[in-house]
């Protein structure tokens, strides 16, 4: 009996010697580190959703994500202080010479906002806003009255706000008027949240945000206070029923996909690293964004890319399919 026991140790014994070798070849390829991410506001709630859905796939894997601005996410990332800068705007050569890396990610939208009580919004929902009334309101102070917005002898000022912080939501809308974010007039507010609550205290006030931050996440409408102010594309002073997309979050975002709505401001968003990922965690995680995690996008209210431009981002990481 005794010999048959140590005869069952001894086995058992054995196994465990082949066994570790092989889980201990297991724990080394998991992904564990830490990745952090800042930047642009524009891509913020994807990138928490996508941070989210990666850690329960790889949980030894712990992601940061901060917003605070395109421009911040771009020099953080190019001074090494976060993996992945998120920005929401084109990539300048400046920028790519000193090193960015971008990879686009998905695409979103800046529109135009006013004040759910402005007085004169029946009217505006009904018409629109060219662009060049727009740039008359932003770049060269011309339209300083609603009066001058609609054509009317109506003297009740228009109160303008914009962005004070370097962020692509701004340069965007500038792109569309035609200038830089620097040509912006206004009074300037501190990121999409902040120009959003800015706008809905003000009956008087226009404004422009991000998507995600002018539509609520559970209704779908635009949030409590705040209405989309129509562009009117074709210019022919009324919003036309293919113009009219403005009532969800996702009637705009198909309009964005069928190319109704004009890009600027339609926009791609990027991931920016310094120089080609190399750190295993930071290539999977982008390399997951790009195929498994395209799944999330339209659920968060964003759009996907096409799968040519996926498959671009893969082959410059060298994770193509």
């Amino acid at each position: 009996m005794n010999k048959r026991i140590a005869f069952g140790l001894l086995i058992l014994w054995a196994a465990a010697m082949i066994a570790g070798p092989a889980v201990g070849a297991a724990q080394k390829t998991e992904l564990s580190g830490n990745l952090s991410l800042s930047g642009a506001w524009a891509l913020y709630p994807m990138a928490v959703k996508w941070a989210e859905e990666f850690q329960k796939i790889h949980p030894r894997v712990r992601i940061d994500v901060q917003a605070g601005g395109a421009g911040k996410g771009l020099t953080d990332a190019l001074t090494g202080m976060v993996d992945i800068g998120m920005v929401s705007r084109e990539i300048h050569p400046a920028e790519v010479e000193k090193g960015a890396f971008p990879i686009a990610v998905n695409k979103d939208a800046v529109i135009p906002t006013l004040n759910a009580r402005n007085p004169f919004l029946k009217e505006l929902l009904k018409r629109g806003v060219k662009r060049d009334e727009f740039a008359g309101v932003w770049i060269s102070g011309a339209v300083k009255t609603w009066g001058d917005l609609l054509g009317t002898s109506d003297k009740t000022p228009i109160r303008v706000f914009t962005r004070s912080d370097s962020c692509g939501a701004a340069e965007t809308w500038a792109a569309y008027l035609g200038r830089r974010q620097e040509d912006l007039t206004g009074i300037g507010v501190y990121g999409d949240p902040g120009l959003a609550d800015a706008v809905r205290r003000d009956p008087l006030a226009v404004g422009f945000n991000n998507v995600n931050f002018a539509y609520d996440a559970r209704t779908l409408k635009p949030i409590e206070g705040l209405a989309v102010c129509p562009l009117d594309i074709n210019g022919n002073g009324v919003v036309d029923p293919a113009e009219a997309v403005y009532a969800t979050r996702d009637d705009l975002t198909k309009a964005i996909v069928r190319n109704v709505y004009p890009s600027p401001p339609a926009r791609d968003l990027y991931f920016v690293t310094k120089g080609k990922p190399a750190k295993p965690a930071l290539v999977e995680f982008i390399r997951w964004v790009l195929t498994e995690g395209q799944k999330f996008v339209p659920e968060t209210g964003y759009i996907n890319l096409s799968p040519e431009k996926l498959r671009e981002g893969l082959s410059r990481i060298g994770a193509g399919t």
